[in-house]
């Protein structure tokens, strides 16, 4: 095993990272919960806003680096 060196990763684009990491994986994951508790719609919602959340961290990451 060798030591990762994240000296080269600013600090915006780690904080944007972890700040898009506490949103898309919630809304990924409590939609799943949604579909198979049977609530279709909400499910497909909090997924679909996963997938728009990730949208815009591509964006914004692109911008940042």
């Amino acid at each position: 095993m060798t030591i990762v060196n994240i000296s080269d990763i600013s600090v915006e684009l780690f904080i944007t990272v972890m700040f898009f990491i506490l949103i898309i994986a919630p809304l990924g994951s409590l939609g799943l919960l949604r579909l198979f508790q049977g609530r279709k719609k909400s499910g497909l919602i909090l997924i679909g806003s996963g997938i728009v959340s990730y949208i815009v961290f591509q964006f914004v990451a692109g911008l940042i680096v």
